[in-house]
């Protein structure tokens, strides 16, 4: 096999536990569906979780290709993990959302259901409403990947505060000026 270039798709879940996600992403389904889409790579930052993904390649339908899978749980930065990647597939903590989509990365952000008062799906979403990157839930996540058009996404440009800082203000209950 000759040398091809490494399109690595890069999962984290950052400092908690989202076993959830791991399990989906280390599926045969969302391999396939990670290869159809010309990915080389799975590196999975797992955090807290129990559940230990496979490292295990998966070889496409017609063979000719395969994925190739890494896993560990922390690191001090995963900066380096992001700027390497073709791809993201994150949890919903708004660091990793802000690095990435900083870095100008793609990403697909996959919300966790049980949190409970989970204000990281509304950031999320509305940033997936102004096409920076995709939402997704563990259960649709194959499809996302399926349906993505990564030339949909617009790129993020950092702006003024003020309005951010009004805004969680306001969610948080405190006074806005």
């Amino acid at each position: 096999m000759g040398d091809r270039e490494r399109r690595v798709v890069f999962v984290t879940v950052g400092t908690t536990c989202f076993d959830a996600l791991v399990k989906v992403v280390d599926s045969e389904e969302l391999k396939q569906a990670l290869l159809q889409k010309g990915y080389t790579d799975l590196l999975i930052q797992m955090g807290r979780g129990t559940y230990k993904p496979s490292k295990l390649s998966t070889l496409q339908a017609s063979g000719n290709s395969s994925l190739q899978v890494e896993h560990f749980t922390f690191s001090p930065s995963i900066a380096d993990n992001i700027r390497e990647a073709s791809l993201v597939i994150s949890h919903a903590g708004s660091g990793s959302i802000f690095e990435t989509l900083r870095l100008g990365k793609p990403l697909i952000v996959v919300v966790n259901e049980d949190l409970m008062d989970n204000h990281q799906s509304e950031l999320a979403e509305e940033l997936a409403e102004r096409n920076h990157l995709f939402c997704a839930h563990p259960q649709t996540l194959r499809e996302n990947v399926e349906a993505m058009d990564l030339n949909a996404l617009q790129p993020y440009v950092p702006g003024e505060a003020k309005p951010v800082v009004a805004l969680i203000n306001r969610f948080l209950g405190f006074p806005v000026d």
